[in-house]
Formats: C-alpha cells, sequence, structure tokens
C-alpha cells in the first residue's frame, strides 16, 4: 500500500470513527449467503466456481457467452441490490435515473472507455444477473443422521438497463430497474448482515479486502469465545485459487494478511491477529451496532 492510498484510507477510517453508520446515512447490508462464501477476484477461465467454508458450499454458475461475475464492482453492486431491497421492502429496485447517480451510490467515478468504470460495470452486472447461485449445508449430526439443506439463487428475475456511455450524467428517458427473484429477495431480507457502505467505499479497490470486511463484520457479530480458523479453512473461503499445496497456502496467508490490515483501519475495533494455525479471532465490538425496531 503506498503512503497516498494509505494517508486516504486513514482519513476515511476517522471519518466512519466519528459518526455510526446509521445516523450518517450509511448502513447497508450484505446477503449472508455470499458473507459465508465469496465470488471470483478475478476473471475465471471456467464457467463454474465453487467456494467453500466448512460445511457450507457455494457454487456459481454462468452462461458461456456471459462469464463469471470477478473484482469489486460486482460486491459493491450485491452490497447496493441488498441494501436497496432492505430499505423499500421492493423486488423491483430503480438504479438511477441517471449512470452517474447509480455510479455514485456505489462509490464508483464514471469514465470512459474500454477500460473504464462505465464499461466495467455494464459487464459485471450482466455477469451477475446472468449467474445462478447454488448453496449446499451439510450437517452431520451426533446420531450419525445426515441433514443437507440447499437453496438455489438467481439476483434477478428480469432487468431493463439503460446506458449512455458517452454521456454518464445525463438522465435517461427511461429509468433502468431490475427485478430481484423471490428467493434471493427472501434471503437478503430475512438474513441481512449490516455493514457501512463508507467502509465498502474506502477499501473498494480490493475484492478481498470487501470480502474479509464483510465477512468479519458478519464474524463479530455473533462471535462469543476465542477461535482460531486454520489458513487451510480460510483458504477454501477466500483463496480457492491458490493451490492447495504447503507453498500455496503460504502465499494465500500473505495475501489474506495483507488485506487484512487495510480492513483492520476501517474497523479498528477488530480483535485479530496471526496465529501459529490459523487466523485468531476475539470477541470484539461490532463494526455495526445492533439494530433496533
Amino acid at each position: 500500500m503506498n503512503h497516498k492510498n494509505l494517508s486516504q484510507l486513514l482519513t476515511d477510517a476517522l471519518a466512519i470513527e466519528a459518526e455510526e453508520a446509521k445516523e450518517a446515512g450509511a448502513l447497508g447490508f450484505m446477503a449472508r449467503a455470499l458473507t459465508l462464501a465469496t465470488m471470483p477476484h478475478s476473471k475465471q477461465d471456467s464457467n463454474e466456481f465453487v467456494r467453500r467454508n466448512g460445511s457450507f458450499t457455494m457454487t456459481m454458475i454462468a452462461p458461456s457467452i456471459v462469464g463469471l461475475p470477478y473484482g469489486s464492482v460486482p460486491r459493491l453492486l450485491l452490497a447496493w441490490l441488498t441494501t436497496e431491497a432492505v430499505r423499500t421492502k421492493e423486488r423491483e429496485l430503480i438504479l438511477g435515473d441517471s449512470m452517474s447517480v447509480f455510479m455514485r451510490e456505489l462509490g464508483l467515478v464514471p469514465t470512459g472507455g474500454r477500460w473504464g468504470s462505465i464499461t466495467r460495470l455494464k459487464a459485471q452486472t450482466r455477469k451477475l444477473f446472468g449467474s445462478t447461485i447454488h448453496c449446499n449445508y451439510i450437517n452431520k449430526l451426533p446420531d450419525g443422521v445426515i441433514h443437507e439443506s440447499m437453496l438455489n439463487l438467481q439476483v434477478a428475475d428480469d432487468a431493463d438497463l439503460w446506458w449512455q456511455p458517452k454521456s454518464p450524467d445525463q438522465n435517461t428517458l427511461f429509468e433502468s430497474t431490475v427485478t430481484l427473484t423471490q428467493p434471493f429477495f427472501n434471503e437478503v431480507i430475512k438474513n441481512p448482515v449490516p455493514i457501512d457502505m463508507r467502509a465498502l467505499r474506502a477499501i473498494k479497490q480490493s475484492p478481498m479486502a470487501l470480502d474479509i470486511y464483510i465477512w468479519l463484520t458478519y464474524r463479530m457479530s455473533y462471535l462469543r469465545k476465542h477461535t482460531e480458523i486454520p489458513w487451510p479453512a480460510l483458504q477454501a473461503q477466500f483463496g480457492a485459487s491458490y493451490p492447495t499445496t504447503a507453498q500455496g497456502i503460504r502465499d494465500f496467508k500473505k495475501n489474506f494478511l495483507g488485506h487484512m490490515r487495510k480492513v483492520l483501519v476501517v474497523y479498528p475495533e477488530a480483535k485479530v491477529s496471526e496465529g501459529d494455525r490459523g487466523l485468531q479471532l476475539k470477541p470484539s465490538k461490532p463494526h455495526i451496532k445492533k439494530l433496533t425496531g
């Protein structure tokens, strides 16, 4: 992390500490299923992607013509969609009557060109809305009985999207909308994970840091005792692209700890440290106070 990035991150962190998320209008939410396991960090050659977290397995599948979502943009988009669904209690969401309004909501600056943010948002929106998420949970009971739960999710039933890449600040004739599927809507309404949208915007350049922040926020909301999570388990959850070798685990660990340091700048109350076998977690003040009402 260079000096400029660190300085900006510290500035954002101080602003976050100074004001509660709800009071600042920055209270957001993320779907719990996508907190337990994560999307690809980088472009995938395959159209199937698997992540595991103990007894929970998430598989994402996408049409070959579209491809899987990856990187920071779909994570920010999912956080925005989940937050809007919780706020409005509606399946049909309005994405904003201009592209720049919507992108500012996600903490993105509209830029054109082949590698610009507008192009990335358009591509990643198509990938996210075109993918199917399969969640599988296997619980082995003490009497030998195995209980298996499955849930298939698609984010959107339909989307009506209008893009003006050459004039992102110009209002479109019609508002872009997306209708969430009933299963996805039910999941996010029933089990939303509170997050601080300012923290997401502060670390939005790193998909790994976004994943760690959302997971840590969720985990610390219910952690009651000291816990050590083995590095191979964290690798299965956060870094499936690393080989499952001793060197692969070392490389993942180094990368994970580097991104975690960014997270601890915006969430300094989290009591985490490097252990001999894994990541040490101690009960900490939740990043979002328990919501009432």
